[in-house]
């Protein structure tokens, strides 16, 4: 079955019998192991005895029904045949539309867990009707769910293309350098610094490929190549291949 796009436009309807809840405990999302496509999250009959479904987070449509998420530290104890997996052990039994699904139900829940108080003020918050946000009723200030920026690039000369191990990384696994922007940069900046910064070489044309949610925690990765034009390889951080 190909698995459909997750429609996020359809954003705050009330949850129905049959909708799909992503349960959520830190980075571990619940699922039916070994369910059919779209039947790996418990429905709101099969959590009806919770108390609390009401502050669950509208995630979209998907598979003609609505999916929503919610704090296990809430007091939701998971109904049987349902196992908590972290999120990124999720991908192979998930798929794509599904997996950046529960990725935006972790951000969601951590954002709403970790801004239960104003930041200007610090009296309590609630949700803001008809908005993705939390809002101060003493001073008024609403607070959104942040993303943080992250470059990722494939640094080229030629045929030959740079990858770099992390020195306190145990695995040996080489990639791609990456990133994350810092204010006032743009995401061309971002990639030419990071790479000086990580390897102690320049470069020049930098050309967008793509991006991509990275829920680890709350990032977008935006990917691109960026072409070697000068310096010699030091890699104080990095073992680079």
């Amino acid at each position: 079955m190909t698995d459909p796009i997750f429609d996020l436009s359809a954003l705050f309807a009330p949850p129905g019998s049959d909708a799909r809840w992503m349960v959520v405990r830190q980075a571990e999302v619940a699922i039916r192991v070994g369910a059919e496509p779209g039947g790996h999250f418990p429905t709101t009959d099969e959590l009806a005895w919770i108390d609390g479904l009401d502050r669950g987070h509208h995630i979209g449509r998907h598979f003609d029904g609505h999916f929503y998420a919610i704090d296990a530290d809430d007091g939701v104890e998971l109904p049987e045949g349902f196992e908590f997996v972290a999120l990124r052990a999720l991908y192979p039994p998930l798929g794509d539309s599904l997996w950046y699904a529960a990725g935006r139900a972790v951000q969601l829940v951590e954002w709403a867990r970790t801004h239960k108080f104003c930041g200007r003020c610090g009296a309590p918050t609630a949700p803001v009707p008809g908005e993705r946000a939390m809002g101060c009723a003493l001073c008024g200030l609403q607070q959104y769910p942040r993303v943080a920026p992250a470059v990722i690039m494939i640094v080229h000369r030629g045929d030959e293309m740079l990858l770099a191990q992390g020195a306190r990384f145990p695995m040996k696994i080489y990639s791609a350098l990456a990133g994350f922007v810092e204010p006032g940069e743009s995401l061309e900046e971002a990639v030419r610094r990071e790479v000086r910064e990580e390897v102690g070489v320049t470069v020049g044309d930098v050309v967008y490929f793509g991006s991509q949610s990275w829920p680890f925690p709350n990032s977008l990765m935006v990917g691109f190549y960026a072409a070697y034009a000068g310096g010699d390889i030091a890699g104080s951080q990095h073992k680079i291949r």
